[in-house]
This record gives C-alpha cells, structure tokens and sequence, in this order.
C-alpha cells in the first residue's frame, strides 16, 4: 500500500480492522497549499474528454486558479469533443487545448483520462512523448493489469502515479461545486504512487487528490485498484445489481405483485431505502429497522444468498487477477465501433420505473426484508473477498460500501439501475452485461430456491458473522471522513 506521507498536507491515521491506515482530509481551504506540493509543475495536460477527463479538468483549473499552473486539455485529432472543451473555456489559441500528444509532451503532469481500450491501444504513442522526469497520472490501473500480461512497463525516467475518485465523474464535479457551499464535499479518492522517480510523486499526487476536492484521499497500490474496481463495477457497484433487481422482480412478480409493487420491493428498495440507510448508519441499521419477524426473512434471504455470491465473486476475481477481463474489453473496442452495444433496459421491469419514481412524493417505503438480506449478503461477500485477497480496509470499505450507497445508487435511484448501466465506461458497462446476468443465474438458481427449502444448520452463524463483521467497526471508524453532502443526482 502507498504509506501516505506529506510535508504539506496534514495526514491523519483511521483505526481499521487491518490495524491504522494513514489518510489525508481535503477541503478548499489547503487548496492555497497545492503549488508548493506540485513544486516544478507548470502544466498539468489532462488527455481526454469523457466524464472524468471534463471533470478534472474543470476541478484542477478552478482549483488552480491564480497560482500560475496551467492546466490544458489534450484531444486525439479529430475528436467530437472539442467544441465541447472550447465550450468550458479551454482554447488553442493560449495553449489550453490541442492535440493529446502535443499536450503530453508539453506537461509536467500527464493525466491520461482517455478510455481504457483506447489508452492500451495508443501507450506507446504516448510514453514515446513524455519527457523525462514527467508524471504520468491515471485514474484507473487498467493499462497496469495490461502491462503485466503482455510483459510491458512504464518508460524509463518518469514516475507513475494514480488518483481514483470513488465516484462518476458527474458527481465529481458537481460534488466540487457543491464544495464552494460546504467545505469538504466532494467524492473521495484512493492514491497510489507506482514508481516515485524524484521523490515528489507523493506530494504531487495528494495535491491532484485535493485539488478535484476528495474529502479524503487514502493510500493503496496501482495493483490493488484495478482489481478492486474492475470486482466492484462487476459485482455491487453494477453488475450484481442489476442481476439482483432484475431477479428480485420477477420472484415478486410470479408471486402475484403487479409491476408496481414489484418494482418497488426490488430496485425501488435496494437503490432508496436500503442504500439511505447504509449510508447513514451502516449495514447492521437495515436488520435493525425491521420487525422480528422481518429481521426472520432478512436473516434467511442472508444466509441463503451469501456464498453463492461469495463464489461468484471470487470467479470474477480470479478473471481480473488473469487478464481474462482486461483482453475482453480490449478485444471489443473493434467490434464496437462497428455494433454498438444495445440497452439493457428492455426487460418488462424497467417500464414500471418512471410511475414509481413519479409517486416517491410523501411515501416512506418500507424495507423489503427479503430484499435487504440478498442485497446485503452480495455487498458482504465482496468486503469479505477483498479482505481474503489482501486489499487494505480503507479501499474494501470505499469499493465495496462507500461508493455504492453514497454514490452510485442514488445516481440509480434517480434515474434507475438500467439507465446508469447504459451510460457508464465502456469497461464498466461491458463488464455489468457480462457478470449482471450471471448474478441473477446465481439468485434464480441457487439462492432464492435455498431460501425456499427453509433455514438451514448454516444460517445461523452467517446471520451471527454479519452480526459481528468488522466492516460496522470500519465505517463507524471513516464515517467522520466522509462527504458532509448528499451526491449530486
């Protein structure tokens, strides 16, 4: 893990389950603090302009804002984003926009934020621009994950350092904005510093980290994030999700609920009620709010769902930690570009979202104690995964609970679980297509007629090991750390 360290930033130490973990508070107020820690930086190029690529770029120029960093948007030629770029104030004429390659050669910090087939496709154009003693900063370790299957590296003389917000990067900027009002909101960001070529690679990543405005930034490895990241969209961020609500609905259906209802006990339940309530008083609230005898079906609905989760989540796992996933998302760059993926939101469920949305005003919904127990025993078993695989707990937590119910799901709440799959990265989406029907597979198939058969011998110690589980300790332990702010939807 990357051992969070400044002569500038104030760092303070969380105690977690895997013993004290070092992390670094923002807010707008050390934002006159970010030239000293980026010593040497005259330019920041930030390659690309999804989401994220807009985003920080905005958030790092604002932040930035008289201190006499540049900060310049580098697109590949012939981009469709460009007027979009000049629309934000970013111009050829001054030198804050023009072409990725110029823009990386011309950078002292290099932020590589294109898409990840597209970075893999085109690394060697651009390590062959950077100068040396340049920074090379990425948001995702994807291109890491490539790099060790095709026996590549970084070139030589640059030092190679990631900043990963835990969120979109919609709310990131709105989150930055919602910052000028409350000091600290943001979405928080995990560092990780790969190769530290002049001993300023800490520094200069915490300054990017503050300087989006993370309300914290936490220390891991290049190697940890991208297999975190990659699990999670695959699993409780996206993937299982959507498996879980799709199956949730047709079980509620089949029973006899008319769209409506069924709507509300599973999308409407896991993306409102129950994420609200993880997000304000942890997992262990939602048993908590309910009645003995829901506390009964939550328990059950836990313990049958929890180790078929557990195994499939392990399988996505070793798929990421083998290249497995990372070639099928590079391989499909081709054919994408000439068959788009299709929506996902044409199954009967998502029909029966926007009438369900349209009556929200003045329901409390209730939580669906079925519904609770599977949704958390898949969120459970992914903590329990990253935990077995060595990941530190700052990371788990944020992966796996943070930036799903503080995130995520109210994104999904607002817009729903099929809209948010069909518009995020390519890498996510690719990958929730993939896993999400799987996990509905392992519901159908397994869990749910395990939780028909009746309690079991086993059911009683899973209930009794979420009772106990040390992810309440590290949430209470970070819950001071986190956004003083709801997302911005």
């Amino acid at each position: 893990m990357t051992v969070l360290t400044s002569q500038i930033f104030p760092v303070h130490r969380v105690d977690l389950p895997g013993g004290p973990e070092p992390v670094v508070p923002g807010g707008r107020h050390l934002f006159p603090l970010l030239p000293a820690a980026l010593a040497g930086v005259r330019t920041i190029g930030v390659l690309g302009w999804g989401p994220q690529g807009r985003a920080q770029a905005l958030n790092l120029r604002d932040s930035l804002a008289g201190s006499g960093i540049r900060v310049a948007v580098g697109l590949r030629p012939g981009s469709a984003s460009v007027p979009a770029a000049r629309a934000e104030g970013f111009e050829p004429g001054d030198g804050s926009l023009g072409d990725w390659l110029t823009v990386a050669g011309g950078s002292d910090l290099v932020i590589a934020l294109v898409s990840d087939a597209a970075l893999v496709a085109h690394h060697r154009e651009l390590f062959a621009a950077l100068r040396p003693g340049t920074t090379l900063g990425l948001s995702h370790g994807f291109l890491l994950g490539h790099l060790e299957q095709t026996g590549g590296d970084f070139p030589a003389g640059v030092s190679v350092v990631a900043v990963c917000p835990k969120g979109m990067g919609d709310s990131v900027r709105r989150l930055y904005l919602q910052g000028a009002r409350v000091n600290g909101a943001g979405i928080n960001s995990s560092v990780a510093v790969h190769r530290d070529h002049d001993g300023r690679a800490v520094e200069r990543a915490l300054a990017w980290s503050i300087g989006l405005g993370a309300p914290y930034t936490f220390g891991t490895t290049l190697g940890h994030e991208y297999r975190s990241d990659l699990v999670g969209e695959r699993a409780i961020l996206l993937g299982a999700v959507h498996g879980l609500v799709e199956s949730l609905y047709q079980r509620f259906r089949l029973a006899g609920d008319d769209p409506h209802t069924a709507y509300e006990r599973s999308c409407e339940n896991v993306t409102g009620p129950i994420a609200r309530t993880i997000s304000a008083r942890g997992p262990a609230a939602v048993r908590d709010r309910l009645d003995a005898a829901g506390q009964g079906v939550f328990d059950r609905a836990y313990a049958a769902t929890y180790r078929p989760a557990l195994d499939l989540i392990a399988e996505i796992y070793d798929e990421v930690d083998s290249g497995n996933e990372q070639r099928s998302v590079v391989s499909a760059a081709d054919r994408l570009a000439g068959r788009p993926m299709a929506p996902i939101g044409g199954s009967p469920m998502w029909a029966a979202g926007p009438a369900v949305r349209a009556r929200r005003a003045g329901r409390d919904l209730p939580i669906e104690p079925f519904t609770a127990g599977a949704f958390l025993a898949v969120l459970i078993a992914q903590v329990d995964l990253f935990a077995e695989r060595g990941h530190p707990w700052s990371e788990i937590v944020n992966e796996s609970v943070i930036e799903a119910v503080d995130s995520l799901l109210p994104y999904m709440h607002a817009r729903d679980v099929a809209y948010m799959v069909d518009n995020c990265s390519v890498t996510a989406r690719l990958g929730a297509r993939k896993w999400g029907p799987r996990f509905q597979a392992v519901c159908e198939q397994v869990a749910f007629p395990a939780f028909d058969r009746g309690p079991g011998p086993a059911d009683r110690g899973a209930v009794e090991a979420f009772a106990k589980h040390p992810v309440h300790d590290a949430l209470a332990a970070l819950a001071p750390l986190r956004p003083p702010v709801d997302i911005s939807v």
